[in-house]
């Protein structure tokens, strides 16, 4: 059975206030040009909702003021007044009504966190109908393919002034002392997640923030939905390797797996096992890996927590998918594999040593200084270090020759000390393998120039027999 606990890593609250500036006032990033500007305009999702039929809005008295006896019903009656939808690409129609609804959203959010015996069963279905009327909208079509996360600016959601306060409704309602999860799963049902997930490819990092914090709270609530929401997460992350490439939410879903895994019970279960070999795994394939980076690689050393005998299965998949063009790539490759050493025992080290240190020391020998750079810093870790000195006798004839080679050939004067402190390292820890090594090392070095010598002394004698048979001929 899985617990409900949370690392200290998991998602919480993306604010604690309860309200938000004027539509007009609302302004998003800065504008890197005039061509974003309304490139963004015009990517806002908020054209692609459906307008609802525009009824003018009226002040309703304050949950304050209002009478126990009439409370519910006014409550009531405020989240069908903000039921109504408004054109914020117009930022000056119906200011009026929007102000409305916005005030009316504040009360909503402050009575749901501060006041309890509200939330009573006929006010449930009222709530998750205006919810779902706000948030649920078609998500715009990328008009940028070629848009980069870290580079470009955010699409941001036009109709965020009311769109966040639903959202801090949302998350309010479900940590309610009052939320009573019976209730509630009459109507967040499979359909509802579904949807819910599907908000996640938005282009705005606000949202998905929230997005990210409501789908834990929901996991957390609704025990029934469980096997449910990790399925179809499974579904997103498949699409996105195999077909598309392309889902914004991925970093945000993979920071509640992370809670997730760390709930699992033990023995792990089949299906989080092959989660892990089939989705994860695969998942550091991506061309936008370096987004989601930090991460998967949390979710991938969550699972050797749990469980070690994993640890094979995780090495020996990132060894298959190693960048072989892609050094930024591989860098970060370099860093999760370091996090897994961190914590990986030395029984399941002694089955990956040998192909993973064949792997490093073709990254020592990269003509590029960062990867040689990274490879080379998994001598200053003590742990890995610890383990290296119990498996010299493995590991040093597996990058001797490495090291030799490039500490007298490579550019970079930076990697050649780096080098040479390993050597040191490794001829303390075992100075007679090392000098085996160093007297085979020379011995072979030797035997290689002679062979090219004597290869180059036949390819020169055929040369002279070419050119003896041609003034031959030419005589003839």
């Amino acid at each position: 059975m899985e617990t409900t606990k949370l690392p200290p890593s998991s998602p919480s609250s993306p604010t604690t206030s309860f309200s938000v500036p004027s539509a007009e006032k609302v302004d998003g990033f800065p504008r890197r040009s005039m061509r974003r500007a309304r490139q963004r305009r015009s990517h806002s999702s908020s054209q692609f909702r459906y307008q609802s039929s525009q009824v003018e809005l009226t002040p309703l008295p304050l949950l304050k003021d209002a009478p126990v006896a009439e409370l519910h019903d006014l409550f009531c009656k405020k989240l069908q007044q903000c039921c109504v939808l408004f054109d914020f690409l117009d930022c000056v129609a119906d200011l009026k009504g929007k102000e409305i609804k916005r005030a009316a959203l504040n009360e909503l959010v402050e009575s749901v966190a501060t006041s309890r015996g509200v939330l009573i069963e006929p006010l449930y279905p009222e709530a998750i109908k205006m919810i779902s009327v706000n948030i649920f909208r078609t998500l715009p079509p990328s008009e940028n393919p070629e848009f980069d996360p870290e580079e470009d600016e955010p699409t941001l959601e036009a109709s965020w002034p009311h769109l966040q306060l639903v959202y801090e409704f949302f998350l309010r309602f479900l940590e309610s002392p009052d939320f009573q999860p019976s209730m509630a799963k009459r109507y967040v049902d499979q359909k509802f997640v579904l949807q819910l997930l599907e908000l996640f490819d938005s282009e705005d990092p606000r949202e998905r923030e929230y997005l990210k914090t409501i789908l834990h709270r929901v996991y957390g609530k609704l025990l029934g939905l469980r096997a449910y929401i990790r399925k179809q997460i499974n579904n997103i992350f498949l699409r996105f390797i195999y077909e598309t490439e392309h889902f914004n939410g991925v970093a945000e879903l993979l920071e509640i797996l992370g809670s997730i895994i760390n709930g699992f019970a033990l023995p792990l279960k089949s299906e989080h096992k092959q989660f892990l070999v089939r989705v994860l795994i695969p998942l550091h394939t991506a061309k936008s890996l370096s987004i989601f980076h930090a991460q998967l690689a949390y979710c991938v050393v969550q699972f050797m927590e749990k469980d070690a005998t994993v640890t094979e299965y995780i090495i020996r998949g990132l060894l298959k998918y190693w960048p072989k063009t892609c050094t930024q790539k591989e860098v970060m490759f370099l860093g999760e594999i370091e996090e897994i050493l961190d914590v990986i025992e030395p029984s399941q080290f002694m089955r990956i040593q040998e192909p993973l240190f064949k792997q490093i020391a073709a990254c020592i020998s990269s003509p590029h200084f960062q990867v040689a750079e990274r490879a080379l810093y998994f001598w200053n870790n003590e742990y890995i270090l610890s383990l290296i000195e119990e498996n010299c006798q493995v590991i040093l004839p597996l990058v001797f020759a490495t090291l030799y080679r490039v500490s007298k050939e490579h550019w970079n004067q930076t990697i050649v000390s780096l080098i040479y402190n390993v050597l040191k390292t490794f001829m303390e820890m075992n100075s007679k393998l090392f000098d085996d090594l160093t007297a085979s090392y020379k011995v072979e070095k030797q035997n290689r120039y002679q062979r090219k010598i004597k290869s180059t002394g036949i390819v020169q004698q055929f040369d002279h027999l070419l050119m003896k048979r041609h003034a031959l001929f030419v005589k003839c």
